[in-house]
């Protein structure tokens, strides 16, 4: 438990360096909180950077010069053992919103001179008392939507600024009793089996109910939406993802840990899946395409109750050969 917290402390400073930060002075602010071989993993059109340096002038600084007056509003706070190394490598979690004032153009997105608000999603490696490794998640395209630019055709749920938990008990600075992060990354692993390929052999519904309370939310990414109940879920979400693809494989993770009643996971991808059935209003297309995905977790009792859900989906349209970024810049929706 202590190695947890020593943890927490590494990646409480690394943050509070980032972001008193100016746009000009990220790199320097980084390199004592990271390694030198700091390996940085962010989505479309950023991936993989090496070194402070690299992350700062990719990533932070242009972040920085677009949405001013960057601040952090974090819901969820914690670390625990990376269940996908046999346990022995320790990660840093922390979720929310980074909120600026959008003064001017990031990735083509036209500033609007008004608050705004970055969902992002950041796993820690720590090492040696240093950040070793990160993978960055933020919702760029539901940035896009509050600046007016909607790329995506009408979808099947609900977009909106996304709360933290219903709980407010997300953020755990304070040390969380082992046996309920153990339950929690029990009932989480117990999902994801009975997730598999999609072959459960159950009725929807009848499969979601085993692992979910009936009143969960499923905070989907912008292009998706956020779904409330099972019922609701199945219908708006989980149905017509699994409609829209076959030949899923297996799930892989590089991470995968809990701490209280919250826990999570990424991969790099987590899995990949044919485009047979036209998601999210494309054509078909029948192609193999990446799916890269954060998951945050909270349980209620026995069963996952909130879902905070990242998928690269600008990196996912791309290997279906469609750039979103560059049809926003020349003013073109999705076919």
């Amino acid at each position: 438990m202590s190695e947890l917290q020593d943890a927490k402390a590494v990646v409480r400073a690394y943050q509070a360096a980032l972001d008193r930060a100016s746009a000009g002075d990220v790199a320097s602010a980084l390199a004592p909180h990271v390694s030198t071989d700091f390996l940085w993993r962010g989505m479309h059109p950023f991936y993989i950077q090496n070194g402070a340096e690299s992350v700062a002038d990719t990533f932070w600084s242009p972040l920085k010069t677009a949405l001013t007056s960057l601040s952090r509003r974090e819901d969820i706070f914690m670390a625990g053992r990376n269940q996908m190394d046999g346990f022995e490598s320790v990660w840093v979690v922390s979720m929310g919103h980074m909120m600026g004032l959008h003064d001017a153009h990031w990735l083509g997105i036209p500033p609007t001179r008004r608050m705004t608000f970055l969902r992002y999603a950041e796993f820690c490696k720590v090492e040696n008392g240093r950040v070793t490794e990160a993978a960055m998640f933020c919702d760029i395209p539901h940035l896009m939507m509050q600046a007016g630019v909607n790329p995506f055709p009408p979808q099947t749920a609900a977009h909106l600024v996304q709360p933290g938990p219903a709980t407010h008990n997300g953020v755990m600075d304070a040390p969380q009793a082992p046996s309920e992060g153990e339950k929690t990354l029990a009932v989480i692993n117990a999902m994801i089996n009975d997730l598999g390929t999609w072959q459960s052999g159950l009725p929807l519904v009848e499969e979601l109910a085993r692992t979910w309370n009936e009143d969960m939310v499923w905070w989907g990414p912008a292009g998706i939406g956020a779904t409330y109940t099972i019922q609701r879920y199945a219908e708006q979400h989980a149905g017509p993802f699994r409609a829209g693809f076959t030949n899923r494989t297996g799930t892989g993770h590089l991470c995968r840990l809990a701490e209280g009643e919250f826990g999570g996971f990424f991969g790099w991808p987590n899995f990949t899946a044919e485009a047979t059935g036209g998601f999210m209003g494309l054509p078909a297309t029948g192609k193999a395409g990446e799916f890269r995905v954060v998951d945050i977790y909270r349980r209620g009792g026995d069963k996952l109750s909130e879902n905070w859900v990242f998928i690269d989906l600008l990196h996912w349209l791309s290997g279906q050969g469609v750039d979103v970024l560059a049809r926003m810049r020349a003013g073109s929706p999705l076919p």
